[in-house]
């Protein structure tokens, strides 16, 4: 019987997983205003990560919360735990000091997502609190972002 050839594993980039963390209603994604965010879920989301982040030597760790407290200590939390962190804080990245000073805190690669473009929404979305201790700034790319903003913590962190 001939052996199949079998893809190698991809060389691992990060010893730690990437935390990906998702605020208020992002656990609606796919049901609220799909015409603004589109109809993936974020089961949807978490799974293409997952699979993009083990095909480039990663691992994620995908979490969301509707509560402000618990975004802030994920973010505490990886500190010490993560190698980089994609957040989309909803709308707590236009109102949150609290999620701000917990990622200046951070010494990793930090990317914030947005899904829809917020400086073509209204106004109150065209400030971000976070954008000032990230590391970058990803939005308006639908879904697409998360992927984007994983290869850019791994491409910060194999420098």
């Amino acid at each position: 019987m001939a052996k199949r050839a079998t893809k190698p594993a991809a060389k691992p980039i990060a010893t730690k997983p990437i935390y990906v963390l998702n605020g208020p209603n992002l656990n609606l994604l796919g049901q609220r205003e799909p015409e603004i965010y589109g109809r993936a879920t974020l089961a949807d989301v978490e799974k293409s990560l997952a699979a993009r982040a083990r095909s480039l030597g990663a691992s994620v760790l995908c979490l969301q919360s509707n509560n402000e407290g618990d975004l802030v200590t994920w973010i505490q939390e990886a500190r010490t735990m993560a190698g980089g962190v994609i957040i989309n804080a909803g709308a707590y990245s236009h109102t949150s000091i609290a999620i701000h000073d917990a990622l200046a805190m951070l010494d990793i690669p930090v990317i914030e997502v947005h899904i829809s473009n917020i400086y073509k929404r209204e106004s109150f979305r065209h400030h971000s609190h976070i954008s000032s201790v990230a590391t970058g700034l990803i939005c308006g790319l639908g879904v697409k972002g998360y992927e984007l903003a994983l290869e850019a913590i791994l491409a910060d962190i194999s420098k």
